[in-house]
């Protein structure tokens, strides 16, 4: 047996509502013809008598009554996941799938969120912790919608990378050493290092502030946690450098300090996404409150 057509139920709850097929279609806006044809189809369909004909006012007959109240379920149902679909495609509500760093996270994002709160509170956003690369393979696979990455990045098909903030990059050093007013590539490639892994952008780009001068260090250890690179600055372990806003709470500011680099080093952050024209209205909403934090 072919499946329901909404359309036809629609037009027997009709029927059973007002009493006529005239009625009915004036209510449809349906020519009386189609709205008889519906009904023929229904009762063809199920092989069974829908509507008791002839008398001053139609009414169902018991199978009839049966599939009408059934009917009014699918399609408040059919009428809610169309209400659905129409508010996330114009970005009323909907789930948002965010791809960033952990230092991005606690700087940045939770003003972000607030103000999306605020403003779009039926969008619902779903962060990911991830490096620059794994997000930008996330988003080529279509299971992220927007990724917070380091730029530049290799051009990758029909991916959009659009500038959004620079952070300037520091030395975190232990509070104990003794330490110069600017750290300078020489001078922290003679002392341990605590790193970002070696797949990292963050990697790649201080390896490039110590190649400018000739140095090329090897890491105590290579960590991809903020947090837990920090607490082995303030535990005396080795050196860091990191972007400038990092979550330093009052228990570590005795144990590090924070030096300039010489020469300076800045890293670049992109917004990450796939062209503005195939997005929902979710996605192009988040978009437009990121780009509110933009750097101008």
């Amino acid at each position: 047996m072919r499946q329901l057509n909404l359309d036809q139920l629609r037009t027997l709850v009709a029927i059973a509502d007002l009493g006529s097929f005239s009625a009915a279609a004036r209510a449809l806006h349906l020519a009386q013809p189609t709205v008889s044809l519906h009904v023929s189809e229904l009762e063809s369909r199920l092989d069974t008598r829908l509507v008791v004909r002839g008398g001053r006012r139609i009414a169902p007959t018991a199978a009839g009554a049966a599939l009408v109240e059934r009917a009014r379920r699918l399609l408040r149902d059919a009428d809610d996941a169309v209400d659905a679909v129409r508010r996330q495609a114009e970005g009323r509500t909907g789930r948002v799938r965010l791809g960033t760093s952990t230092g991005i996270v606690v700087e940045l994002l939770p003003q972000v969120l607030e103000e999306l709160e605020r403003d779009h509170p039926g969008i619902d956003v779903e962060v990911c912790i991830l490096g620059s690369s794994e997000a930008m393979s996330r988003l080529a696979m279509g299971t992220l919608d927007i990724g917070l990455v380091a730029i530049p990045q290799p051009p990758m098909r029909d991916l959009t990378v659009t500038r959004w903030r620079s952070q300037s990059m520091m030395a975190f050093v232990p509070k104990k050493w003794a330490a110069p007013k600017r750290a300078t590539p020489r001078w922290l490639a003679e002392k341990p290092l605590i790193f970002n892994d070696a797949t990292t952008h963050m990697y790649r780009l201080t390896m490039e502030w110590f190649a400018a001068i000739g140095e090329s260090p090897r890491p105590r250890i290579e960590l991809n946690f903020d947090a837990a690179m920090l607490a082995l600055v303030a535990a005396g372990y080795g050196a860091a450098v990191l972007p400038l806003h990092q979550p330093v709470g009052a228990d570590f500011n005795e144990r590090l300090q924070v030096l300039p680099l010489s020469p300076k080093l800045t890293r670049h952050l992109g917004i990450a996404h796939r062209p503005r024209a195939t997005l929902d209205g979710a996605t192009e909403c988040v978009l437009q409150i990121l780009e509110r934090f933009s750097q101008r």
